[in-house]
């Protein structure tokens, strides 16, 4: 045998080890690089430049066409274009639809770069929205257990939507709030019945023809609203059972049933008096006893099928998630943060590489930030028909949710390296100590026991070692912790007194709860009596006394400007400041009399341009209260008295110098 012949044979016998060796190794590179997202490609992308179009071609060497195309728009993203990055970020996608760094860069890049780039809040939110659903319906469909795409979600959601850096947040809010009450509707107030109206969304049926078995009259209703929608329908568009009916049937619901402006504006007579072809229509089938059954299984089908088809969401999660954690309302940006973030670790944890625990802990904490956010504010007021942001209120039912969570948290994270579940241990110290706060500012004593309670038994006397820390009344402990920091910051005492008289007025006049009121009252007069009595003086080098003496002025009338501030704040529902107005008087006889003359044209204003303006008066709306013109005459007097002793004092003061 020559020596070429055994050179072949070798060689043949090598390429055929590896062949062997390549196919027994194909399962664990397809399974690593499923993982890490290295799948390419093979369609070709419509419109692309010819470049890419051979790189598609060509197989693996399409690597170097996003390799570049990745440098090209980072490059560009240091030189600010950002419009100019859209469309190269658009074909990485394309090419690699798997590399999930590149949705992430695409979508933040819009809801971030170019969104503060334009000009208007509407602009500004289609641009949010845009990055939002580039990651939720597409990036995420095509890496469904990518946790850091899950995390980024989660991360827009509470500090895009839900945080104030952006000048258009609170047009955010609006927005975010309008689509998903068109949606999903009104949720009830009960927890337990918000628990069973989610789930009935999350087992309705998967298609018509299951609706049909479970309520007879489905199809036909379908077929009526086919029809009598045609009608309102441009030519070539064809009824749909989406988010655009769900929108129309809100606003129906909310005319006949949820919405109090509707209500008094009259606006269901008001349509039908117009002979309003749509209200008709929906009011005619509505109204037949024949599909109530029909109407309620309908709704439920449409909105499951908007929610998975549409919004990439599933509604079995979303029920769980109001079952096992609280009374999730998801028309707040924070439920959804916390939905994503809790999907995200419960698809990737058991991906994840032990040396990546860091992005799982950072993911989790996203969770347990956005319940915190729940609880602070996740109790929605919204009428659609307002057109202000969603009035909010604490959610404190989130409070035990948060503290199970913090043990499960620290026990999963005790081993990993670094801080671990330390983390977690300051998080709840400070969450449990300000919700003392603040729940004893709200007049909410019991419940702010219970959590000081549950403080010493983690890190007081139940600690290791045990001590005295939380060992104190509870007055003293809120005295602490609140004057360490009015020590430090004493312009904070006039935004918690503000704070804690605003939630008086809300809670305990607007719902009729005088305790409450009554406990912010009393919290206002302890800082106040704090600062009366404290010796200031080592204060006199830091802010100046004129500085002191303005605290101290606005401590002595915070109830008058808490009642000042709610009343002309347009964020507060108008019906919420009408209840407070006719009822303060029970609580605050002074109030109405004190600041009328100072709200009146504000008022006037804000009424003239709202849809109760249109119906109710000024006078009907917010009266004069009893005894102005006395009180008028009265304040008259005193000012001209002030004014003739300042006058007799000043030949003194000229003397004196």
């Amino acid at each position: 045998m020559t020596r070429d012949r055994i050179i072949q044979l070798c060689s043949l016998g090598v390429m055929l080890v590896a062949f062997v060796a390549s196919g027994l190794l194909l399962p664990s590179i397809l399974r690593k690089s499923e993982e890490r997202g290295l799948r390419y490609t093979d369609v070709s992308v419509d419109g692309a430049p010819p470049f890419v179009a051979l790189g598609t071609a060509i197989g693996a060497f399409r690597g170097l066409i996003v390799d570049y195309l990745w440098i090209k728009v980072n490059l560009m993203k240091e030189q600010g274009l950002y419009y100019e990055v859209m469309a190269d970020a658009d074909l990485i996608t394309k090419l690699q639809p798997r590399f999930a760094p590149v949705w992430s860069f695409h979508g933040h890049n819009m809801a971030y770069n170019i969104s503060v780039a334009t000009n208007t809040p509407e602009e500004r939110w289609e641009w949010v929205n845009a990055g939002i659903r580039l990651l939720r319906d597409e990036g995420l469909k095509m890496n469904p257990q990518d946790l850091l795409l899950h995390k980024d979600l989660a991360f827009w959601h509470a500090h895009k939507l839900d945080g104030v850096s952006d000048d258009a947040h609170l047009f955010y809010k609006l927005e975010f709030a309008k689509i998903w009450h068109s949606l999903l509707g009104e949720p009830p107030a009960e927890e337990d019945e918000r628990v069973e109206w989610i789930k009935s969304i999350a087992d309705a049926p998967a298609t018509l023809q299951q609706a049909e078995a479970e309520a007879p009259g489905v199809l036909e209703l379908v077929d009526r609203l086919t029809n009598d929608f045609a009608a309102f329908q441009t030519e070539g568009e064809r009824f749909e059972l989406d988010d655009r009916f769900l929108a129309t049937m809100s606003w129906w619901l909310a005319i006949n049933q949820d919405s109090y402006v509707a209500r008094e504006l009259g606006a269901a007579a008001d349509l039908r008096a117009r002979n309003d072809r749509l209200f008709l229509a929906l009011d005619a089938l509505w109204n037949d006893p024949a599909y109530e059954e029909a109407w309620k299984t309908l709704l439920r089908y449409v909105r499951r099928r908007v929610l998975i088809d549409e919004y990439n969401m599933d509604p079995q999660r979303m029920y769980e998630y109001t079952r096992d954690l609280g009374p999730i309302d998801w028309r707040h940006p924070q439920a959804h943060a916390l939905y994503w973030a809790r999907k995200g670790t419960q698809e990737a944890e058991s991906r994840m590489n032990p040396d990546e625990v860091y992005h799982l802990i950072n993911n989790d904490r996203l969770q347990i930030q956005a319940l915190q956010g729940l609880a602070r504010n996740g109790r929605i007021h919204f009428d659609i028909f307002e057109q202000s942001i969603p009035g909010r209120f604490p959610e404190p039912r989130f409070i035990d949710t948060i503290d199970g969570m913090f043990e499960d948290l620290y026990t999963k994270y005790f081993e990993a390296r670094g801080a671990g579940g330390e983390t977690f241990i300051i998080f709840i110290k400070n969450f449990l100590s300000s919700s003392i706060r603040e729940l004893y500012r709200q007049g909410e004593i019991e419940r702010a026991q219970e959590l000081m309670d549950r403080l010493d038994a983690l890190f007081g006397r139940g600690g290791f070692p045990p001590n005295n820390q939380y060992a104190m009344p509870l007055d003293i402990f809120v005295a602490n912790e609140t004057r360490g920091e009015y020590d430090r910051q004493p312009h904070l005492a006039t935004s918690d007194v503000a704070a804690s008289l605003r939630y008086g007025f809300r809670v305990g006049v607007g719902q009729n709860r005088p305790e409450v009121y009554k406990e912010a009252v009393k919290f206002a007069r302890e800082v106040t009596d704090y600062y009366r009595n404290h010796k200031f003086i080592d204060y006199s080098t830091k802010l100046g006394s004129d500085r002191m003496r303005d605290i101290l002025g606005e401590l002595d009338f915070s109830a008058e400007i808490a009642f000042l501030q709610l009343m002309m704040d347009p964020t507060i529902p108008m019906e919420e400041r009408m209840t407070i107005w006719a009822q303060v008087d029970e609580l605050e006889p002074q109030v109405r009399l004190r600041t009328y003359d100072r709200l009146e044209a504000e008022l006037k204003r804000q009424l003239g341009i709202h849809p109760l303006g249109r119906s109710i008066t000024m006078a009907e709306g917010f009266p004069e209260p009893p005894g102005l013109d006395a009180f008028r005459q009265q304040m008259a007097r005193e000012r001209a008295l002030e004014a003739q002793e300042a006058q007799q004092a000043r030949p003194e003061d000229v003397e004196r110098r």
